[in-house]
């Protein structure tokens, strides 16, 4: 297997998530997107929504890794009477994955502040016994409680803050004995590994087969981040988390090669292509099936009408949309998986 720059992956990684992309606040990790990439050397575009588009090298048919750096969060929905916040998710973010979290509401108008997602009541000694068993629910009993001396609606609007504004959560990245802890491995991390393997193609100079784009798409998770591809694109390669779970075979370890999401089967052919190349390539890897909530950028541009072939690998990752954990073996697994496919020579 190719050498794996672990010490460039972390780097990355903690710089993305050090970028705050609750989906559609694009300019933050766009500017440090296109930073990376002219760090490497790599030509790129920016689309018109806000993907970044490197080009690879090589000639022909071309082949698009995706890789996506938005993150779920939470939105304003109201201010109430308190001076708390009512709030909405942004993706497939869900209470009791985020209460007690710290997040930075932006304001439009430029305004950065702190606080925390509670329950209401938030203190368990003064809660009665019946509430203590109600589930946390967004519409109902959980608010964001600002750092900030305001006890009514009136004060918070005084801030700058109103309906609309967004909220991140804290990635709150940690590392123990090769586990990484953190929000947002769902994909910060996959887009790590796509960067890296970028270095390695630049500082190795390989001449890639055929022409490969590295597509960082910034819509993921609300499912239309892919769904303008350039012209010349026939296959679509997403990296993404591979969930585990009691009914899965992913493992933290290892790179999974998915057979089929919640919508579609991976394209037939070029799944076998990957798995070959896993099994020559040495890659310790496992076919994984993800339903009933899956899915990743391919199916966004399979939707779309593209004539593409299809198929999607990553690191398996506990504990998906919460606070994910993942290991450096299932990076260095799909790094060496994404670098020996886009090296191979096709038959």
């Amino acid at each position: 297997m190719q050498s794996f720059d672990e010490t460039y992956c972390l780097s990355a990684f903690q710089r993305l998530l050090a970028a705050d992309s609750t989906t559609g606040q694009i300019e933050p990790i766009q500017s440090l997107l296109t930073g990376l990439i002219e760090e490497l050397g790599f030509p790129y575009r920016v689309t018109h929504k806000g993907g970044v588009i490197a080009e690879l090298g090589g000639e022909g048919n071309a082949l698009a890794v995706t890789a996506h750096v938005d993150d779920i969060g939470l939105m304003v929905r109201k201010i109430n009477p308190d001076g708390t916040l009512g709030v909405c998710p942004v993706g497939g973010l869900y209470p009791f994955y985020c209460v007690t979290e710290n997040v930075r509401v932006y304001t439009r108008d430029g305004a950065v502040l702190t606080g925390t997602v509670c329950r209401t009541p938030n203190s368990i000694h003064v809660t009665e016994d019946e509430l203590r068993s109600v589930l946390p629910d967004f519409r109902k009993n959980v608010c964001v409680v600002l750092d900030q001396a305001v006890s009514s609606a009136e004060e918070t609007r005084a801030l700058g803050v109103e309906t609309g504004d967004m909220i991140a959560l804290e990635p709150r990245f940690t590392m123990s004995n090769g586990y990484l802890k953190s929000r947002f491995i769902d994909d910060k991390a996959c887009a790590a590994v796509l960067l890296t393997v970028m270095k390695a193609i630049r500082e190795q100079k390989i001449r890639l087969p055929r022409k490969c784009y590295a597509y960082f798409a910034l819509y993921e998770e609300i499912g239309h981040g892919t769904v303008v591809l350039p012209e010349d694109v026939t296959d679509m390669l997403a990296v993404d988390i591979a969930p585990t779970g009691p009914d899965q075979t992913s493992d933290e370890r290892k790179v999974t090669i998915f057979a089929k999401d919640s919508r579609f089967p991976y394209h037939w052919e070029m799944t076998n292509e990957l798995r070959r190349t896993a099994r020559e390539s040495g890659v310790d890897f496992v076919m994984d099936i993800f339903t009933p909530h899956y899915g990743t950028d391919c199916d966004a541009s399979v939707s779309a009408g593209y004539d593409i072939r299809h198929a999607a690998i990553g690191p398996g990752t506990a504990n998906s949309h919460g606070y994910e954990r993942t290991h450096l073996d299932g990076l260095r697994n799909t790094y060496a998986l994404l670098l020996a496919y886009l090296t191979r020579k096709e038959p």
